[in-house]
């Protein structure tokens, strides 16, 4: 048997490749299906992300290319135009790069943790087409729950790395309970969503997003159990907020000093916290002398952004141990099941020679005395069974292998001599 991860990813491959053979949810069943069908594959599974697609596969042989083909056949691909972008993994580094997958050790942003539950995703996939062998089920299950251990156990996950992220962070060290406050958040892009789902891991209950086109923002809203509004309605909303982040494409600034200076006034002075991640900016520059408002830009989050990416390293770090611990687990598991076979094979032998024994044995007693019949069963089927061991033995300790006979010592439970 043979374990094997082969796909392409953010570090091998540019996006225009990866668009190639990313594979939605509902286009899986069919392709898990085809690829299971190969020749020679016993069980696989596919993870197809923004960021990689990758085939994980138990294969009878050790020949990776009929997996290879297929990728290129399933996606109408000419022969061979992907191999400059493929990484493969056979077995000990096919669990590894598992391990490290599932813990964002592979992952574009260091120890992020959507890749996981894309993963899950994966496996439930895998489960519902009936593509998972119990090899691969159980590389998943162990898999799950490494990734859980060093999410546990290290701090990967908990520094601030992207700049939605930082924000976020920032705003808690600020306000130590973040679900009594009200958030404003401008912009419904990529990053205000990360943001949104961030808060909303905090525990923020009021949030109101903003955006020019107004559909884009009851979306995002919609999800988060907010509410909407349009940039022409910020100056009437902005004195809600107790913290504003703000990422729009817009040329010019959406929040004028003299806004937030309203909104200080209707608030009473109660404090804002107000964090501008756009380029160029969303909140004019001099908002920030105003009194009881604290601003901060994209600049003032590197350093955040630096610590996390340091706390992450060294977690990282951690995690590489750990990983490399559960890999001999696995691939202890998974040789042990070798050992299964030959006692499966053995005790089978056994039993064939008890019985051929035991019929001749039984015919005895109709003619001669129990005494002989027993006499005949215990001799004989001691000599049957180890005949072949003694004779194996004895041919070893002739050519010298003194390995061997010390194994056996082992194995018979004759190490000590006494």
């Amino acid at each position: 048997m043979n374990i094997l991860a082969l796909g392409i990813n953010h570090n091998t491959a540019p996006v225009d490749i990866r668009e190639q053979v990313s594979l939605t949810p509902e286009a899986c069943n069919d392709a898990l299906r085809e690829l299971n069908a190969l020749e020679g594959v016993q069980g696989a599974a596919i993870l197809s992300t923004c960021n990689r697609t990758e085939l994980y596969c138990e294969l009878s042989g050790d020949d990776p290319r009929p997996t290879v083909d297929w990728l290129h056949r399933y996606h109408g691909l000419e022969a061979g135009q992907l191999d400059p972008y493929l990484y493969q993994h056979s077995n000990e580094q096919a669990v590894r790069h598992l391990l490290r997958v599932a813990t964002g050790l592979d992952s574009l942003v260091l120890g992020e943790p959507q890749i996981l539950g894309q993963m899950k995703q994966a496996y439930q996939l895998a489960r519902e087409a009936h593509t998972l062998d119990p090899i691969l089920e159980r590389l998943f299950q162990h898999t799950f729950a490494v990734a859980k251990q060093v999410r546990t156990e290290t701090a990967i996950g908990g520094s601030a790395v992207s700049v939605a992220y930082a924000a976020v962070h920032l705003a808690r060290q600020i306000f130590s309970d973040l679900n009594e406050l009200t958030v404003l958040l401008v912009g419904a892009g990529e990053t205000i969503e990360l943001a949104a789902r961030h808060l909303h891991g905090q525990g923020v209950q009021r949030l109101i997003i903003a955006n020019r086109t107004l559909s884009r923002a009851q979306n995002l809203a919609l999800e988060f159990n907010g509410y909407a509004i349009g940039l022409p309605q910020l100056p009437d909303h902005l004195h809600e907020a107790d913290v504003i982040i703000s990422s729009t494409g817009a040329t010019e600034p959406v929040i004028s000093c003299a806004m937030v200076e309203q909104a200080v006034k209707k608030r009473r002075h109660k404090p804002m916290f107000m964090v501008d991640i756009a380029v160029p900016r969303d909140i004019e520059p001099c908002t920030r002398k105003l009194p009881d408002v604290y601003l901060y830009t994209v600049d003032d989050l590197q350093s955040v952004i630096e610590e996390g990416m340091k706390s992450r390293r060294k977690a990282a770090q951690e995690a590489e141990t750990m990983i490399d611990l559960q890999v001999q687990h696995y691939m202890s598991w998974l040789r042990s099941l070798d050992a299964v076979e030959l006692i499966r094979r053995y005790r089978q032998q056994a039993e064939q020679t008890r019985e051929q024994v035991l019929r001749k044995a039984r015919a005895m007693l109709e003619k001669q005395p129990p005494e002989k019949a027993l006499e005949y069963l215990a001799h004989t089927l001691t000599n049957k069974l180890l005949h072949t061991p003694s004779s194996k033995l004895r041919e070893a300790a002739g050519q010298g292998q003194l390995d061997t006979l010390d194994t056996a010592r082992w194995l018979l439970g004759l190490d000590n001599r006494d």
